[in-house]
């Protein structure tokens, strides 16, 4: 089987950092202060809900006074949809360096990935994303989806649908070979169905690791090639 890269975009914010002149003290600080905003907020979110989580509460929970969270943004509602934006950006960087080492790896050992290889990197760097370290970002999406404005859905879909992007030539590939039996489409709804609602039970205590996981994912919905 031919090697099988998904076309991954680069975030344009990644392609315009080169030449940048570098940031002052300053201005890094200030950076550093919005992300402790947004992750102070992401994990209120994600355990009190949108609606019992306070602007009060998350200046508490990042260091900050009260008023100090609408210097970054405009109000509560602005600062959920930064929080999924954020998550988005940052698991389609996620996803295009684990696919990029995987095929490096490949090249390396002068073996092509296959596509059920690029899906087993697919589906554990998601489950990463979804119960990994700094894990509360992709589960204020599902839990808080209705709570956005039309303008930040908007914005969060187009994320999304890159994001997602990488998954189709490798299901279709996976479709032609036979190992996916179902249509490729519906297969990639389905399998982020599942993927997702790991948040809602997967406990580390259980003893299932990542790895465990993907592996079952993989069994579930592929079978062996002839």
């Amino acid at each position: 089987m031919s090697p099988v890269t998904p076309d991954i975009a680069v975030p344009d914010a990644q392609r315009r950092s080169r030449g940048r002149p570098r940031k002052t003290a300053d201005e890094r600080d200030d950076g550093n202060r919005r992300q402790a905003v947004l992750h102070a907020a992401a994990r209120l979110f994600r355990q009190q809900g949108f609606a019992a989580t306070s602007t009060r509460d998350i200046a508490a929970a990042a260091g900050m006074r009260s008023g100090s969270p609408f210097y970054h943004f405009e109000n509560k509602a602005a600062l959920l949809g930064a929080v999924m934006q954020e998550g988005m950006r940052s698991a389609l960087q996620r996803q295009a360096n684990a696919v990029g080492v995987a095929v490096e790896s490949g090249e390396a050992d002068a073996r092509p990935l296959s596509a059920r290889a690029c899906l087993r990197v697919l589906v554990r760097s998601h489950l990463e994303v979804l119960l990994g370290p700094d894990s509360d970002f992709i589960p204020v999406m599902l839990y808080e989806w209705r709570s956005l404005t039309e303008v930040q859905r908007t914005e969060v879909n187009r994320l999304k649908a890159n994001y997602e992007a990488a998954w189709v030539p490798v299901l279709q590939a996976l479709h032609t070979s036979g190992e996916l039996q179902g249509d490729p489409g519906l297969a990639r709804l389905m399998i982020f169905g599942a993927l997702n609602w790991s948040v809602q039970w997967y406990d580390a205590a259980r003893k299932a690791t990542l790895d465990d996981l993907t592996e079952t994912v993989l069994q579930l919905f592929l079978k062996e090639p002839t």
